[in-house]
């Protein structure tokens, strides 16, 4: 219930924070008998609890010094030298298509961290957007459909590290035998709906399919295209870029003593954004480029502008707690029947799992709920465990994608400057159609694999 109200308030009042609150309020008025004064009082517990976890604090963090990046790469003036390099010397972008199809590439491209993805990808594409008057939404949609897909797809980050784990625990206990890396790799081969999603993006993309809300989405203010009038050498916006994401690789190395798929992807984007602040400081103020006061400026007001992000997530992350503690993942999941055919087991396991990472607004949070029922269900019926991780992979991702209470639909609309609300409305009928592709294709290769 607590999922459900903030979603449709959501939905219905365009008020996310408003929403997310009453679903967390709701939540903690049940874990606490319905007690008014008990309600309170868990309302300060929770969010001190929250505050005090350090990669919540870092991730929080995180999505303010976003704003402070965005805002000095404006005013360096790098965005308009790269944004005329792009349009006027190299002819490179002269559409809506070919400003979509780099935020398409570089989502593909940089699959390390779902974040830094969505972010590099909305800071780079959305000027081009601008200037050929594509909707910010459309950009949040491209930015977020490949962004979780392919760190699902390309698991040599903090998403493989997860999965690795999971999938160790189901070995230890005797279910299945071998290696979890063997495991992880026959099991993304069925990830359908990460693969779907990015295959409906590109079609979307190339040949400019607008259906449903997305015909009606917003498109750039004349306030948007002033910001890109002041013109300066485009590296003032390519180096800080390049310079995040080599960032991100060195932080996870060095959090996770010398092993990427260990390192702390919390801890990895916060310190990537601080180094990139100082790298930007010695490339605007040292080099004379910006006095001191305007840096100082500019970084304080791109946060001031993000702070309410910032709540969001937070907020996000409260909603998320309580469904944990209601234990709303595993009762969901004690919905699906044991007398399953296992030709249609995959696609329950992918439903199910759609509908815990919707509800909970986590991707990861649904593996760790559904790995541990769907493996032992599989092994049950004498079905293909691989099919079943891959439909608990394929599931978290869709949930999560459609999600309005989810940290990456969060993050993808801070990236490409798109309201929330706005983002899920018009992104959601394409996500549906790669859920039906996904949804078939589990029936299909089931039916091959029992065959």
């Amino acid at each position: 219930m607590p999922s459900l109200l903030a979603i449709a308030l959501a939905l219905y009042s365009r008020s996310v924070l408003l929403s997310l609150f009453s679903g967390v309020v709701v939540g903690l008025f049940i874990l606490s008998d319905f007690s008014f004064l008990a309600t309170l009082s868990a309302t300060f517990s929770l969010f001190f609890s929250l505050l005090s976890e350090a990669w919540i604090l870092k991730t929080l963090a995180f999505a303010i010094l976003v704003g402070s990046v965005m805002e000095l790469l404006e005013k360096s003036g790098g965005i308009g030298g790269f944004v005329e390099y792009m349009t006027k010397r190299s002819k490179l972008v002269s559409s809506p298509r070919s400003a979509l199809m780099v935020s398409y590439l570089i989502g593909i491209v940089i699959f390390i961290e779902s974040s830094i993805t969505s972010l590099i990808a909305g800071a780079v594409g959305r000027p081009l957007c601008d200037r050929e008057g594509v909707p910010h939404a459309k950009l949040a949609y491209v930015c977020d459909s490949t962004s979780a897909p392919v760190s699902s797809l390309i698991v040599l980050n903090g998403w493989g590290a997860l999965l690795l784990g999971l999938i160790a625990t189901q070995i230890d206990s005797g279910l299945i035998s071998g290696e979890s890396i063997e495991w992880l790799i026959k099991s993304v081969v069925y990830n359908f709906y990460a693969m779907s999603a990015l295959v409906v993006t590109f079609i979307v993309t190339w040949f400019g399919i607008d259906i449903g809300p997305m015909k009606r989405a917003k498109l750039p203010s004349s306030h948007a295209l002033l910001k890109i009038s002041k013109h300066a050498p485009m590296h003032y916006m390519i180096a800080p870029i390049v310079i995040m994401i080599i960032f991100v690789f060195v932080f996870l190395y060095l959090t996770g003593n010398g092993n990427i798929l260990k390192g702390s992807g919390s801890s990895s984007i916060f310190y990537t954004m601080l180094s990139t602040l100082a790298f930007m400081y010695i490339l605007y103020v040292v080099k004379g480029k910006m006095s001191i006061r305007t840096y100082l400026r500019a970084t304080y007001t791109g946060a001031k502008k993000l702070f309410t992000i910032a709540l969001i997530l937070l907020l996000a992350f409260g909603i998320g707690k309580v469904t944990v503690e209601l234990h709303t993942g595993l009762y969901l999941a004690s919905l699906a029947s044991e007398n399953l055919s296992m030709y249609f087991l995959a696609a329950v396991i992918f439903m199910l799992s759609s509908l815990i990472s919707f509800s909970t607004g986590t991707s990861w949070g649904t593996f760790s709920i559904m790995l541990p029922v769907a493996v032992p269900m599989a092994v049950g019926l004498d079905a293909n465990v691989a099919i079943a991780i891959g439909a608990v992979i394929s599931g978290g991702v869709f949930g999560d994608h459609c999600s309005p209470i989810s940290d990456t639909t969060i993050i993808s609309s801070l990236a490409s400057d798109c309201e929330v609300v706005e983002h899920v409305k018009t992104q959601l009928p394409y996500a549906l159609i790669s859920g039906g592709i996904a949804l078939i294709l589990f029936v299909i290769f089931s039916s091959l694999s029992s065959s």
